[in-house]
């Protein structure tokens, strides 16, 4: 099974090889801002051919896909295997943590083994960058090399934002299940007050941007889904015979709304009465 290239530091051979590994150079491995990665860090790793011509299979470096050939052309990948490290080699790797780039876990492993030209646009930036930051290793301990490692993060955020948006349509049934995952936990927290696109992303392990984009898709943001979920969840309490005695207040605080009189604001915007006249409705029936 081909590993994902977005890992939580996984206790494995790939690892130890990674950190055992020389830093810098064709062959090697660095981390990007330097010492960046941190033992809870969610991470891209991208693989650069720095000489040579020859095709990599995917699994070797943790991807689906077969690696590019071409001096510069780079690849989306997972750790190398620890056989692939070698020095003399003719890949470099780099290690970006997700936060850096602006992406979440998934979004990462959406884009898991894809090749990329490194002769145009954006990634042409990013191959210049990289080459320069893998052959430069006294980059490491100066000013000057904190900042191009910054400024290759920052190209490299860009080139993953352009592959995330042309393969958008590609992976959309992947939102879709992201997406039903996350509302059916709306639906069993809705009565929690703090209630939340940061507490939601954080359940599910994504970023609030990846969030709010899954959302965005299907025409909606997160709040006004929550917030129509609530009031649906109050209107039904109110219609019912047994919560008739209950005071309007009291079903909007056990739905989460603080406010009594905005929850009643955003009540008659919705259905066009006030939740006193809905709930009158209701004992008269």
């Amino acid at each position: 099974m081909t590993k994902s290239f977005v890992s939580s530091m996984p206790e494995n051979a790939e690892k130890r090889a990674w950190e055992t590994a020389p830093r810098g150079g064709s062959g090697r491995c660095t981390d990007l801002p330097w010492q960046a990665v941190g033992g809870g860090d969610e991470y891209l790793c991208l693989g650069l051919n720095i000489s040579g011509s020859r095709p990599v299979p995917g699994g070797e470096l943790g991807g689906e896909s077969q690696a590019c050939a071409a001096p510069g052309d780079l690849i989306l990948t997972g750790l190398p295997r620890p056989d692939f490290l070698r020095p003399g080699e003719d890949f470099a790797f780099f290690r970006i943590p997700c936060s850096y780039l602006g992406i979440s876990a998934d979004e990462a492993r959406f884009l898991a083994g894809t090749p990329v030209s490194g002769s145009r646009g954006v990634a042409a930036l990013v191959s210049a960058f990289l080459t320069t930051l893998a052959d430069e290793t006294e980059f490491h301990h100066s000013e000057s090399g904190r900042r191009l490692a910054l400024n290759a993060v920052d190209l490299v955020a860009l080139l993953v934002a352009e592959l995330l948006g042309a393969r958008g349509a590609e992976g959309s049934d992947s939102g879709g299940e992201m997406l039903a995952r996350i509302r059916a936990y709306i639906e069993e927290h809705l009565m929690d007050p703090g209630l939340s696109p940061e507490s939601i992303a954080r359940a599910h392990h994504i970023s609030v941007r990846y969030l709010h984009k899954l959302f965005q898709s299907d025409g909606v943001t997160v709040g006004a889904w929550v917030r129509r979920r609530r009031l649906d969840s109050c209107r039904l309490d109110l219609g019912r015979s047994p919560n008739r005695r209950r005071t309007v207040a009291a079903v909007a605080q056990s739905w989460g709304f603080a406010s009594p009189s905005h929850f009643s604001r955003l009540f008659r915007q919705a259905y066009g009465m006030s939740p006193r006249e809905w709930q009158a409705a209701g004992q008269d029936a």
